[in-house]
């Protein structure tokens, strides 16, 4: 390797680091924004909140790498033009292509690698975290108390305390309602003080009250006419009852497959599954109302059979009555082939909205897995096309630092994220094919790529303000000349209509001068 590659390819590898940091910090914020409410307040280890992190982290690695790739690039490419080191290269005979050779071997081993992260690690990490959220949002809150406010975090259980001391954690003005009881009866507990704890292995809540009265509503088979109450005093009242979800539990994770826990190889064969089944589903809607005769008259209303996948021998479906055999029969018989008519339409129809509801969940699993495997191949490309568009970038805008470079990074990605959210949207509903919706991005930046390092290697103004200052600038003194014969006829020719008016006017005014004088 040279020096100069080695050279840009310091120059570079600093800026990539450092911004692919940035990058999964900043998503690493919004994740946890989204989710803090669930987070907050239900007492987790930390070290489960470091695992639900890391596996978020490595979820956001295709998201962060190519706005890195693009970030670094323009901001490697402008720090060598604004330092004139750029410039030193070209003189020296270095082409744009051969200065970013060394960059373009290790960018395409960045994609390989990112290839292997998206299909390997992330559907791993995307299967324990989704199994560690549901865990989270099955978990309760913590037992906290606050003052003179119901706590309502066991299950038909509500419990009010008046104040709290913070050292002891004794309670005063203990309220309890305790409606648990299956045949209905109700009773409501009031103590000077007492404590509310969890147990050990928070599956029971221990309860410890002392002074106070408990009332018990007692109902019987007449309820709603009778019913007992009874009061009970005490010194002392221990209990325990039995609680769930205030102890943190783990799902199996095989439970939470979806087409974002699947690698390529595993994404093959569920499409491959699903398309067998969409299309039985659809044969099997079809072919009953084809053999009753449903649609003999008019075969356009179907797709051929081939596209079906169903043999079916069309001689063999006989001729329909026709309104002139209708009429020759009687009324009973009118009337039995109305009611046969109407019975084989409903059951029609309810083997249609039957098939519906079977095959409607496997085609919308059929488009997500189809968006999902052309993602995973899309990412290395992208990579590669970012770091194109931002190399061009720099080396044409010429500006190093932290301004201009992230802005044009934000810019691009905000517009590249837009496209990819829209093919997206279009392909998973079925508008689009999986592979328009997922390559919409590539296909439009791709070709800007070629433009810009075509502009990039020629050593293009661009995005030079003085360069498009100068030749308008030179647009405009060029029009003006040649329309100024024009605009001098017409000033010309103003005077004269203002002479005009000037002579009448004051024509006028010397005759009314004189009609006065008389």
């Amino acid at each position: 390797m040279k020096k100069i590659d080695k050279f840009v390819l310091k120059s570079y590898l600093g800026p990539m680091v450092l911004t692919f940091l940035i990058v999964m910090f900043v998503l690493m914020m919004n994740f946890v924004w989204r989710y803090i409410d669930d987070l907050v307040g239900k007492g987790l280890d930390s070290s489960v909140i470091i695992e639900l992190l890391c596996y978020a982290m490595a979820n956001m690695i295709p998201m962060g790498l190519p706005l890195a790739t693009l970030f670094a690039a323009i901001m490697t490419m402008g720090n060598l033009g604004e330092n004139y080191e750029l410039l030193a290269m070209k003189s020296a005979g270095m082409s744009l292509l051969k200065i970013l050779r060394s960059l373009l071997v290790v960018i395409c081993i960045v994609a390989i690698g990112s290839f292997f992260v998206a299909n390997n690690l992330v559907p791993y990490s995307n299967k324990k975290m989704y199994s560690i959220l549901y865990d989270i949002s099955q978990q309760k809150q913590t037992l906290e108390f606050q003052d003179g406010m119901f706590f309502n975090g066991v299950d038909n259980l509500n419990i009010r305390v008046g104040t709290q001391d913070p050292e002891t954690k004794l309670l005063r003005d203990v309220l309890i309602y305790d409606n648990r009881n299956i045949s209905g009866n109700m009773s409501t507990t009031v103590a000077d003080s007492g404590y509310i704890r969890l147990s050990d292995d928070k599956k029971f809540l221990l309860i410890t009250l002392y002074n106070g009265e408990s009332y018990e509503q007692t109902r019987n088979s007449s309820w709603h006419d009778e019913s007992t109450l009874r009061r009970s005093y005490f010194k002392e009242q221990n209990g325990a009852i039995p609680t769930s979800g205030f102890s943190f539990e783990r799902t199996n994770d095989d439970l939470f497959t979806s087409p974002q826990t699947k690698n390529i190889n595993e994404l093959d064969t569920s499409i491959d599954s699903l398309e067998t089944l969409v299309t039985v589903s659809t044969a099997r809607s079809y072919e009953p109302l084809l053999k009753e005769q449903v649609f003999q008259e008019d075969i356009t209303v179907l797709p051929t059979p081939d596209s079906l996948k169903v043999d079916i021998d069309k001689t063999a479906f006989k001729q329909a009555l026709y309104e002139d055999t209708i009429a020759s029969l009687s009324i009973r018989e009118r009337q039995q082939i109305w009611n046969d008519a109407r019975t084989s339409a409903a059951s029609s129809r309810s083997t249609f909205s039957w098939d519906e509801s079977s095959s409607k969940e496997s085609i919308n699993q059929l488009y997500k897995s189809k968006v999902e495997w052309h993602r995973k191949i899309s990412l290395p490309v992208s990579i590669i096309i970012f770091f194109i568009i931002g190399a061009a970038l720099g080396a044409i805008i010429r500006k190093g630092g932290l301004g201009m470079p992230i802005v044009v990074s934000v810019l691009f990605f905000v517009v590249y994220y837009i496209i990819s959210i829209t093919g997206e949207k279009l392909a998973i509903e079925g508008s689009w094919s999986a592979t328009a919706g997922m390559w919409l991005s590539t296909f439009i930046l791709a070709p800007l790529s070629a433009f810009l390092i075509y502009k990039a290697t020629n050593d293009s103004n661009l995005f030079n303000v003085e360069w498009y200052y100068a030749h308008i600038k030179k647009f405009t003194d060029k029009w003006s000349a040649s329309l100024r014969p024009y605009i001098q006829k017409v000033k010309g020719f103003g005077h004269k209509i203002g002479g005009m008016f000037k002579f009448r006017s004051k024509s006028k005014k010397s005759s009314q001068s004189d009609n006065q004088a008389q």
